[in-house]
């Protein structure tokens, strides 16, 4: 089969495309032909060597989330048949991960009628990560949250999970997906210098709680990207009046010096309510542009810049 690999680390220059056995499916894992492979910022940190000491060694493939048709079964598999249309994480322990003609998975839910398998792909990460935090955070309904950095696809999936459970949003994101956040029951305001007094003006009690799902570094400038200047953390303690009310999904360093709530142990236990959220449209992932697998540089570029407006997605 086709499939991204990398021999050394560093910058997605190393990343080729190459023939390489099939992967066969172990207990409890499925095999499927994919049909998209999602792209997120951890897959830049895997390729760089962030978690080398927890990997085997190289090579290794790339890719976390895809959807695509099941093609084979492990031992002990039930609920699912060949030919069945599924989405959920990759995994990524051995020489390829999703970003193949074939995938390995230990965690999936089938597609909902109506939603495309470029769709579906785009929703694992995101849609754990967001449900996650909310969790964690303690948010409960009724509640006003402010989700930071709402325009990132982690943000927006945090900001419709919050709608959904009944708590009220104020969300922080750029001019790309603002209006798409008003349209679904955010009240929206801008990040940077000033953000503390725009909150304030939009809500006449305090913040009860506040998700921090900007990239590294936390604070956005106007062109999208992390600002050097440091993060947003301070301004979020500040809108709740505690570091306890306040979680971040990226800026682990700041949030250790300042008592902020961190989140980090990924589950996949509501695969199923995913589907279900994002049969009836309640859950989407916006997806900015698709590639082939011999355009993933080009790919990488876009992400890297923070500015993809959306999830990017390579297509087989």
């Amino acid at each position: 089969m086709k499939a991204l690999q990398f021999d050394r680390f560093g910058s997605p220059d190393v990343i080729v495309l190459r023939d390489v056995p099939q992967p066969e499916p172990g207990p409890g894992q499925i095999r499927i032909a994919v049909r998209a492979c999602g792209l997120t910022p951890a897959d830049w940190h895997v390729v760089d060597g962030l978690l080398a000491d927890h990997l085997p060694p190289l090579p290794r493939g790339l890719g976390l989330e895809v959807a695509g048709t099941v093609d084979a079964l492990g031992e002990g598999v039930t609920g699912v048949r060949i030919g069945d249309r599924v989405f959920g994480p990759a995994t990524f322990d051995g020489p390829t991960a999703g970003a193949a003609e074939y995938a390995l998975m230990p965690a999936w839910a089938h597609i909902p009628e109506g939603v495309t398998a470029e769709q579906a792909a785009a929703l694992p990460m995101a849609a754990e990560t967001a449900w996650r935090a909310l969790d964690d955070l303690g948010v409960q309904p009724g509640e006003l949250l402010l989700v930071h950095g709402a325009g990132t696809t982690v943000g927006e999936a945090a900001v419709r999970f919050a709608l959904h459970r009944g708590i009220r949003v104020i969300a922080t994101a750029g001019p790309t997906r603002a209006v798409a956040l008003e349209e679904i029951g955010a009240q929206v305001t801008t990040y940077g210098e000033g953000m503390v007094e725009r909150v304030s003006a939009l809500t006449p009690g305090p913040v009860d709680r506040a998700l921090d799902t900007a990239p590294t570094g936390g604070r956005i400038d106007r062109a999208d990207r992390p600002s050097p200047a440091g993060g947003s953390l301070p301004a979020l303690i500040e809108l709740t009046g505690d570091p306890d009310r306040v979680l971040t999904v990226s800026d682990f360093a700041a949030a250790a010096e300042l008592g902020v709530r961190i989140t980090t142990e990924i589950r996949y236990d509501q695969m199923n309510e995913f589907a279900r959220l994002a049969g009836e449209g309640i859950l989407v992932v916006p997806v900015a542009r698709t590639y082939p697998l011999d355009r993933i540089q080009e790919a990488a570029r876009l992400s890297q810049s923070r500015r993809p407006g959306g999830k990017l997605m390579l297509v087989l």
